[in-house]
């Protein structure tokens, strides 16, 4: 259906783009790694991968360097990252080496001063002690808390019609307690869909883009029992602690 009608799929029904908004806001060449795009199953690709990066990086600066699942990439060479073989541990512990090689030239200069490298990971703690000594910024970015919550959802809000009325806007707020920014936009784009989900399909390859209901309250009632916490609070305890040992403001 997006593909069909993507008129119809803007705003909160608009599949999502991970770090655009660093991308956007940043006005730098922007390339976005995750562990997939570095590996591959012929011995030295991945470190040849490394280093074209941050060769395309360097001739591109300014430019930004987002890995994501950094544990993923960057485990802890103590064990962590269940690695499946002997094979496998060498490849990975061959492309953290290059990474780090690259990366010591990237901080120290070398044609290289615009180059900044930014990693994402719900798993600090597995990340490899080399790595966290060279990301000098380590930020815990913690679940939102009632003003963060009202402030995302109105953002979200903003340009999607809907009937929320104050009062109904507050007890949203209320009853997401414990919801990550990501969950509070699982929780949007899910309510967002029901008025989709109420048309027969022939009716929904010809209903106009501003033929669809407002969102109500009863969207989102629904969509607070299809879309849960995803945090638990032993994960949290887990990174303030990594926070307290290690984090950085």
């Amino acid at each position: 259906m997006p593909a069909l009608r993507p008129d119809l799929f803007r705003g909160l029904r608009a599949p999502t783009i991970l770090a655009k908004a660093l991308a956007t806001e940043s006005q730098a060449t922007f390339f976005n790694i995750s562990a997939s795009s570095l590996t591959s199953k012929w011995m030295g690709d991945g470190e040849k991968l490394v280093r074209a990066l941050f060769e395309a990086a360097a001739a591109r600066q300014p430019a930004i360097i987002f890995v994501d699942e950094l544990d993923s990439v960057m485990g802890s060479r103590g064990g962590h990252g269940g690695h499946g073989g002997q094979g496998e541990s060498e490849a990975g512990r061959r492309l953290l080496t290059e990474f780090l090689v690259q990366f010591d030239g990237a901080a120290s200069g070398a044609g290289r001063e615009r180059v900044l490298v930014v990693g994402a990971t719900n798993r600090p703690q597995e990340v490899d002690e080399a790595v966290r000594r060279r990301l000098t910024k380590r930020i815990y970015v913690p679940l939102p808390d009632e003003e963060g919550r009202k402030s995302v959802l109105s953002r979200m809000l903003k340009d999607q019609p809907h009937e929320l009325s104050g009062a109904e806007v507050a007890r949203l707020v209320e009853s997401t307690a414990g919801y990550s920014a990501s969950d509070l936009a699982a929780l949007c784009k899910e309510a967002a869909m029901a008025p989709l989900r109420e048309l027969r399909p022939e009716r929904l390859l010809a209903v106009p883009a501003g033929g669809l209901r407002p969102l109500a309250w009863r969207d989102f009632a629904a969509a607070l029992g299809a879309v849960r916490p995803s945090v638990a609070a032993a994960s949290l305890g887990v990174y303030e602690q990594f926070t307290r040992e290690y984090g950085t403001t």
